[in-house]
């Protein structure tokens, strides 16, 4: 008589190496999965493989500040370029503001998404208030609160140019150093990639 081998017997033959191969398939499975994720988060927290470049000009303020925290008390449901002048408005200030200005008209079809203003602690000037009646007559104009600025300005005391999205955050922050082109192009790239104002 011969011995009848049943195919529960086979497969018990092939079971350790059956499952070696599940194991395997299953590691495969959770490090597609899982491993970008913790790939992702260690390059987060230990800072490697991080791109030096940016494709923005301005100092980027990621921290969830808002205009309020700013020290200006303001409700405007559209971009905004916004001129923050803790002194008097000096040149530095006044050719923030002028660039402001021309930086919304340049937007073109887009200029009706943004808005230019500025916030001063002090009054400025009768001469060039009188200039901001005559040449700036859609200038929004608020005041700023000291005690609030010091914070977001990082104790800057000279005037800056801040971009502040529709919510009323500050995106992004310029000296009086900053090239028109590179801030034109900064706000046309936030328009684009924005659904908002």
């Amino acid at each position: 008589m011969g011995v009848v081998t049943s195919p529960l017997n086979m497969s018990e033959g092939k079971t350790p190496s059956g499952r070696a191969r599940g194991r395997l398939q299953l590691i495969l499975i959770l490090l597609v999965v899982i491993g970008p994720m913790l790939l992702a988060t260690g390059m987060y927290k230990f800072q490697f493989w991080v791109p030096d470049s940016r494709s923005y000009h301005g100092e980027m303020i990621g921290n969830g500040q808002s205009r309020a925290d700013l020290g200006v008390s303001a409700d405007e449901q559209r971009w905004q370029l916004l001129v923050s002048a803790p002194k008097s408005c000096g040149l530095d200030c006044q050719q923030l503001v002028y660039l402001a200005r021309q930086i919304q008209i340049g937007l073109g079809r887009d200029a009706s998404r943004a808005s230019h203003a500025l916030a001063t602690a002090q009054p400025v000037s009768t001469d060039y208030q009188a200039r901001l009646e005559r040449e700036y007559p859609q200038l929004q104009r608020y005041s700023l609160d000291l005690g609030k600025y010091g914070v977001p300005s990082q104790g800057k005391q000279d005037a800056q140019l801040w971009i502040v999205d529709p919510h009323g955050n500050l995106v992004l922050r310029y000296d009086a150093r900053v090239k028109g082109k590179d801030l034109l192009n900064d706000l046309r790239h936030l328009l684009k990639l924005s659904n908002i104002g």
